[in-house]
């Protein structure tokens, strides 16, 4: 859609047309003192609280209390199972196949794990290739895996970059270095989405890149889960993981999933760190069999999981599983599209966004960077209660979240920003 038009009526217009808007009341949004809705825009940060949330772990604490340890199999949603009835839903938010799916841990834990098994370097094809503006912490986890495996980290780690005076990234100079470097190249880690650009990468195309010169591929979906569709089943990737808390809403904190490729899911000679939780369902509590992994994702399971994360976790997807991804991808272009057109009516030269301007390479994201930047746009913002984040070094970075922004919210942010800058 690229019909915008400018004033309150259009907004007003677009939201009375919207097929998701009721779902705006199922979340609590935060107010200010004189109890007006705050504009939250950080779902790339941390996504609101559904108000089912309470009722489905206070489940779990009754269930607790009225069961104790008989709750792992009395309980209304038994503990012992528990994780298995994340899985399908998550498995429809990323496009897998529910084999291939678990949630565990947290992100860079699992990043961990996974890379135990699918970064076997050699003395001669032993290198990473990350983005060059990498979230910190998949930076720090594959630095400390090069170390671990007695490499150089900055002699093994290779930085895909932005060409020079550009923020965006080219497949094609990815291409180029596989080209020139896949040899000496055993692993690919990209963001999905890149957590400052908000760039919303090629997943398939970089799998076939890597894989054209045997390199493993894997994908950090942290600022994509829940606002993009990454097929990741589809796109051929040998692995991937995410966060939950984000655009899926389950409280700060929460537990990841991650993602193994179902032509992995059978090979019990990967190298992998295992647990009892990744035994044998049938014969795991015997206790004294030799380990026997579980196919697929759930092998990669270490220990019996944390219910009340994992309820939190229920809560949201049984939202997502209602809504679909479809719908919600829908909506975000059209949000996002929105929010753009406003920002350029603006027509100002202190802030231009640095997000692709085409709907399907970007999430629900767009970061404005700010020239001569000291992050006094985004503390006025704040205090205005307008929820952004800052990015280091000059980046706002606003989500506007299909299941509860309104393209009302989208014109009173973009109103009180031209009111900022025009002060």
């Amino acid at each position: 859609m690229s019909n915008y038009k400018l004033g309150l009526d259009f907004a007003k217009e677009l939201d009375q047309n919207d097929k998701l808007s009721h779902y705006r009341s199922q979340f609590h949004i935060p107010k200010d003192k004189d109890g007006n809705d705050w504009l939250y825009f950080t779902g790339n940060s941390l996504g609101l609280q559904p108000k089912n949330t309470k009722k489905y772990i206070n489940q779990e604490l009754e269930d607790w209390a009225n069961f104790g340890v008989e709750g792992h199999f009395e309980a209304k949603n038994p503990w012992m199972p528990y994780h298995e009835f994340l899985t399908e839903s998550m498995a429809k938010v990323v496009g897998a196949k529910p084999i291939e799916v678990v949630v565990m841990n947290t992100l860079t834990t699992n990043l961990h794990l996974l890379m135990v098994s699918f970064y076997q370097p050699t003395k001669t094809k032993y290198k990473i290739v990350i983005e060059s503006d990498a979230f910190p912490s998949d930076r720090y986890a594959v630095q400390t895996q090069l170390n671990f495996h007695g490499f150089d980290a900055t002699e093994g780690l290779i930085e895909w970059k932005p060409r020079k005076g550009e923020e965006l990234l080219h497949i094609e100079d990815l291409e180029t270095i596989l080209k020139e470097q896949g040899d000496e190249i055993a692993l690919l880690l990209i963001g999905g989405v890149n957590y400052y650009t908000g760039q919303y990468l090629d997943i398939k195309k970089i799998a076939e890149l890597g894989h054209a010169e045997n390199c493993m591929v894997g994908i950090d979906l942290a600022h994509g889960v829940g606002n993009i569709k990454p097929e990741l089943h589809d796109s051929g990737v040998d692995f991937a993981a995410w966060c939950t808390y984000k655009y899926l809403n389950s409280g700060p904190g929460s537990l990841g999933g991650l993602f193994v490729h179902e032509k992995h899911a059978h090979n019990k000679k990967l190298k992998r760190f295992a647990g009892w939780w990744s035994h044998n369902k049938s014969t795991r509590f015997n206790m004294r069999q030799p380990l026997d992994v579980i196919p697929g994702a759930e092998g990669w399971q270490l220990s019996n999981p944390p219910i009340l994360s994992m309820a939190a976790i229920k809560a949201s997807l049984d939202m997502f599983n209602e809504v679909g991804m479809d719908a919600l991808r829908e909506k975000s272009e059209k949000l996002t599209g929105y929010f753009e057109f406003l920002i350029n009516e603006l027509n100002n030269n202190k802030i231009k966004i640095i997000t692709p301007s085409n709907p399907k390479e970007r999430g629900c994201q767009l970061s404005i960077q700010v020239k001569d930047a000291d992050k006094d746009l985004h503390k006025k913002l704040t205090k205005a209660h307008i929820i952004t984040d800052w990015r280091e070094p000059d980046v706002i970075r606003c989500a506007p979240v299909p299941l509860y922004n309104t393209f009302e919210d989208v014109y009173r942010m973009v109103e009180k920003l031209k009111a900022i800058l025009n002060e």
